[in-house]
């Protein structure tokens, strides 16, 4: 039985990068979002750029029935699962209360509940196999909390936690769990959450998302529990354990309201 990777939100951003490097390495993808005509495109670059076979499959995430069919699909289907790159994700800013409810909604069942609902299925089949790896997507955002982004930063901190408790159940079984905690990224994802960028564009901070990708490959294959890609982003995870929790959030909070746009 052939064995493939499957990538979600893998149409952009670090889910692409995470895709090409992966094709590098001669690995066979399953591709997952909701852009059909992106997936359809970068499914035949890949194949043709390094003669893999790339299969994609569109999938809201944020509808729980879609990510239900997407599930049943990969266990009667033919083809193993050894790698779950559980990428996707939405941001929004802004006060919280004066946020549409529908797309902090969103934000949840993607961030949260299609993650987790990934995780027990693909994670249980693995697990019957003996063998896997699963690489959750989260963020530096997940060692604090962050205002003006409240519901986001949550959303990461749950990722975080939940990862790594899912490790250390599954390890015995043969299936390796990974957190990966990137910091700011030159992807899609400043305009989705509706923030300024401004100077941070040009600062040393922004990593390109083919950086992140190549980290998170090669911390991979070392089996690395939390993955935080540059010494600034290791920083920035390790200074809240150093401050008071009020000093934290309020010092961050100012920070994050001054790229949110009212």
């Amino acid at each position: 039985m052939p064995c493939y990777a499957l990538i979600t939100g893998a149409s952009s951003g670090i889910g692409l990068a995470m895709a090409e490097a992966l094709a590098r390495r001669g690995r066979h993808l399953l591709l997952v979002a909701r852009q059909r005509d992106m997936l359809e495109s970068v499914a035949c670059e890949l194949t043709q750029r390094f003669g893999v076979e790339v299969l994609f499959r569109y999938c809201d995430l944020a509808e729980p029935l879609q990510v239900s069919g997407l599930l049943m699909d990969l266990e009667q289907g033919e083809r193993e699962i050894d790698l779950l790159v559980n990428n996707a994700g939405i941001g929004t800013s802004g006060a919280f209360v004066d946020q549409d409810w529908g797309r902090e909604q969103e934000l949840i069942e993607v961030n949260i509940l299609a993650l987790a609902r990934l995780c027990h299925g693909i994670g249980g089949l693995m697990a019957r196999q003996g063998g896997g790896q699963i690489l959750n997507i989260a963020s530096v955002a997940g060692f604090q909390p962050g205002a003006w982004m409240s519901n986001y930063y949550a959303s990461k901190a749950y990722v975080l936690n939940f990862t790594e408790g899912l490790r250390e159940e599954l390890r015995p079984r043969g299936v390796k769990v990974s957190v990966l905690c990137p910091g700011p990224t030159r992807t899609a994802f400043f305009r989705g959450a509706h923030m300024q960028v401004g100077s941070l564009e040009g600062s040393k901070m922004m990593m390109s998302p083919e950086e992140v990708a190549l980290i998170a490959v090669r911390a991979l294959e070392k089996n690395r529990a939390i993955i935080i890609p540059g010494w600034r982003n290791r920083l920035a995870a390790f200074f809240p354990r150093l401050a008071p929790r009020w000093l934290v959030r309020r010092v961050l909070g100012q920070v994050i309201r001054r790229f949110a746009q009212p």
